[in-house]
């Protein structure tokens, strides 16, 4: 096993889409939230969690992953036409309902191994640790030093695997994690069993860390960092448990120290039947993360510890994308409309402004591929935005030429504008 400390080159600028509307993604039918191609979910989820990759028949440590619809290679090109479209696919591991442990260096190998193969298999961008119930628990240590092997070896393995996808595809594989807040913030109230136990893998991997989102539902009532209970569902229970990851707290196992807003992000349930307790309509949601990020008024009793909020504030996730889809609970994707209204994402093509652009492209319209002129070129790279109609970013590209062909394919039909180098153009797929 090699010990790797996470090198600079490593935690290089961010490839993940801020702000970011993350969604979980259900690898199965169920009759109540059913099964949508990857291709077809909204576009406005820029990050997609694929659940899950499980462990085998048998084990708790050796990882699979099958399409639940579909064969792999089907499965392989529906993922590259989300990154086409510059989003992010991650593949989730664990779940509520397949516990991992990593008992020994042998059952820490065959993970790494087994997850090196699905990453590989699929071209993942990333990995999210969702591990529930049994997975991870703390029996002595501390959260700077534990001392139980699962969490020990369950560190080991994420920094490895990161290493090997590293050494091959010479780019950072993406890291989140979506613990449930007993095994965070719950380490107020102890530090023992779950309570408090992923403290030590947040903070061992912290600088590797993307994305934290603190599922805050299935919850029951926790504890703020001014002292005070606060129930699930509410405004004041979201704005004080994003504030306690943000601004750390302490616990019998020694101090958690926060983490950068822009690597913090607000996790609820898309409708009242996707989770068991948690979830906060849409007003309430949007008074919450106003005040978070500094825009809105206090809405509840917690006053937030930092004057001016956390502007910041990376975004938003929900499980799931497709319980998000039906109209069961509200009208059809109530969450993605949520995150466009907070985040003022919501454009329409009149709101680019016109430029003297020397931009030029044909065919237009086109079908598959259109070529960009860029008289403006200056022999530095340069980035190439796409967006759909209503302002939306759907695509980005490095661009290295004055003159570059892009293919157009993956987008649905109908009227997008191009941005570089501060010029737009627009142009119609068909």
């Amino acid at each position: 096993m090699l010990f790797i400390s996470l090198l600079n080159s490593m935690a290089a600028y961010s490839q993940m889409p801020s702000p970011a509307l993350v969604g979980y993604w259900q690898n199965w039918n169920d009759v109540n939230s059913p099964f949508i191609p990857l291709d077809q979910i909204d576009s406005r989820y820029n990050i997609v969690d694929v659940a899950f990759a499980v462990p085998q028949f048998g084990t708790d440590y050796l990882m699979e992953f099958i399409p639940d619809q579909g064969s792999v290679s089907t499965f392989v090109s529906k993922i590259q036409t989300l990154q086409n479209q510059g989003k992010k696919v991650i593949i989730s591991i664990g779940g509520a309902t397949a516990p991992i442990s990593l008992n020994s260096i042998t059952e820490r190998d065959s993970f790494i191994s087994s997850m090196n193969q699905i990453i590989n298999t699929y071209n993942f961008d990333g990995i999210d640790i969702d591990f529930e119930g049994s997975s991870i628990l703390v029996s002595g240590g501390t959260i700077a030093l534990p001392t139980d092997p699962t969490i020990i070896n369950l560190i080991d393995a994420i920094k490895q695997i990161m290493h090997n996808y590293y050494s091959i595809h010479n780019k950072r594989l993406l890291l989140t994690m979506a613990p449930e807040t007993a095994f965070v913030q719950g380490g107020m109230s102890a530090y023992g069993g779950i309570w408090g136990a992923y403290l030590p893998v947040i903070d061992a991997l912290r600088d590797s860390l993307e994305i934290l989102h603190v599922q805050l539902y299935n919850s029951g009532s926790m504890y703020g960092i001014d002292g005070n209970v606060y129930t699930q569902g509410s405004a004041d229970f979201i704005v004080a448990m994003t504030e306690a990851v943000i601004h750390g707290f302490n616990t019998a196992g020694g101090m958690f120290a926060g983490l950068p807003a822009s690597k913090v992000v607000v996790g609820l349930p898309a409708c009242s039947n996707a989770a068991g307790g948690g979830f906060a309509d849409t007003t309430t949601v949007q008074l919450a993360i106003n005040y978070l990020r500094g825009t809105g008024a206090k809405p509840g009793t917690y006053i937030l510890n930092q004057t001016g909020g956390y502007p910041s504030l990376r975004g938003m996730m929900t499980w799931s994308i497709n319980w998000d889809a039906v109209n069961t609970c509200a009208t059809t994707y109530q969450f993605a409309d949520n995150y466009s209204s907070i985040f003022g994402l919501s454009t329409s093509l009149s709101d680019f402004q016109a430029t003297n652009t020397t931009l030029s492209l044909f065919p237009n319209p086109s079908s598959e591929n259109i070529v960009i002129s860029i008289p403006t070129f200056n022999d530095k790279k340069m980035e190439l935005k796409i967006y759909n109609s209503i302002g939306e970013l759907v695509r980005m590209v490095n661009v290295n030429n004055k003159k570059t062909t892009i293919n157009i394919s993956t987008l649905l039909d109908g009227i997008y504008c191009i941005s570089v180098d501060n010029q737009f153009k627009k142009f119609i797929k068909n």
